[in-house]
């Protein structure tokens, strides 16, 4: 039992969680965080395989939701004790969607939280909505609003990976999985639109690489006039055909990069969905990225990263997966911040390009297999590593 699971201040009811059917896991986040935490999913659904397991999450979630095969039912709600909530003008938003789930008839509820995320909302909707378990994750004294109560240790005690996290919270009402990596179910019609694509970018004959330099947070960009000498010594000295990736906001980001390597690439910022991407990534040799959702696609299905990892925290490396993860070690690290608070955001400026390229080098020296095609759905996709 792990020492998560030995710190609980309610006894957990694991018979009572065996024999729970209808089961909501919150996560309000985004798609990153929604991806980290379908292990722990799968380890509810492998307790009991005939359970009906609801999601419910963010808008943004619940793209990176649909692509997990453990779940059954993905529904969205802007809660508004999250960051990009909107402004309320009142609550009645709020308790409809509470008689919404009552009406559901839940049996059980999973709060998935961050360590510095209270659960207590969360509980308190689920409490609303007549959900007979509740568990999660809980720094102060839940009373009556958590039927299981897993007293929260980080950062005092620990810190872990944030599926670690999930798994551990699970273990807590006999949730237990033996396969703890990541996965998505990649679309069909995903696989056939990035074969296309690539069909008319990329030349199969020669090596090539994902290229990923945007983050929500500015905080964990490495900056693009680094990115740019990376992007043009991969083509010029590795021989390397790059492919860059972004969101639709991030189009003017990767011209300008690719403007700056003088060299040629390719771009597909602004024209994938999250599937898409998903399909492209199963078929890339390499991922090079910031630490952000891709990331976590990448690992997902299994294909190895270099990852330029801005020292906000900790828990985000990619996950069971060939890895580099590339910093400069400084004294404000683990600021759990969007913007660098001391201003020169050393933990990434001051990764050199050489150390960026030589990483590189060696992934594609040791990682040589061919992605020769992307797994369709079904079965999942996982990691082949």
């Amino acid at each position: 039992m792990s020492e998560l699971v030995a710190g609980a201040r309610t006894a957990p009811s694991s018979c009572q969680w065996s024999a729970a059917w209808r089961i909501l896991c919150v996560r309000l986040d985004t798609i990153g965080d929604v991806i980290m935490t379908g292990p722990a999913i799968r380890a509810l659904r492998e307790q009991a395989p005939h359970r009906r397991i609801t999601l419910l999450t963010s808008h943004a979630g619940a793209k990176a939701g649909r692509l997990l095969s453990e779940v059954d039912e993905v529904l969205v709600y802007e809660a508004p004790w999250m960051k990009a909530t909107p402004p309320r003008t009142g609550p009645e938003e709020d308790l409809a969607f509470a008689r919404r789930l009552r009406e559901e008839r839940f049996d059980a509820a999973v709060i998935f939280t961050v360590y510095s995320q209270t659960p207590l909302p969360a509980a308190l909707l689920c409490h609303l909505a007549g959900i007979p378990l509740r568990l999660a994750h809980c720094r102060e004294n839940p009373y009556q609003l958590l039927t299981d109560w897993v007293e929260e240790p980080e950062p005092q005690s620990f810190v872990r990976h944030e599926v670690q996290r999930q798994l551990d919270l699970v273990a807590a009402v006999g949730g237990a999985t033996s396969d703890r990596r990541l996965s998505l179910s990649v679309p069909s019609e995903a696989c056939n639109r990035v074969e296309a694509l690539l069909a008319q970018r990329i030349d199969p004959a020669k090596p090539w690489v994902v290229l990923h330099p945007g983050a929500t947070a500015a905080s964990r960009r490495y900056p693009a006039e680094q990115f740019a000498v990376v992007a043009a010594r991969l083509v010029r000295e590795l021989g390397c055909q790059v492919l860059f990736t972004g969101s639709e906001t991030e189009r003017e980001l990767v011209q300008s990069i690719q403007e700056q390597m003088e060299a040629p690439s390719q771009s597909l910022a602004g024209m994938l969905s999250l599937g898409t991407l998903a399909a492209l990534l199963c078929q890339a040799p390499l991922l090079i990225s910031n630490n952000t959702a891709t990331v976590h696609i990448a690992a997902a299905v299994g294909t190895p990263v270099v990852d330029l990892y801005a020292l906000t925290n900790p828990q985000h490396t990619p996950w069971m997966v060939p890895r580099r993860v590339l910093f400069h070690d400084v004294p404000c690290k683990f600021c759990y911040k969007s913007t660098c608070p001391e201003g020169h955001h050393h933990c990434l400026r001051s990764v050199p390009p050489d150390e960026v390229v030589q990483a590189v080098a060696e992934m594609l020296r040791d990682h040589r297999e061919v992605r020769v095609s992307v797994r369709r759905e079904p079965p999942l996709v996982h990691p082949g590593h």
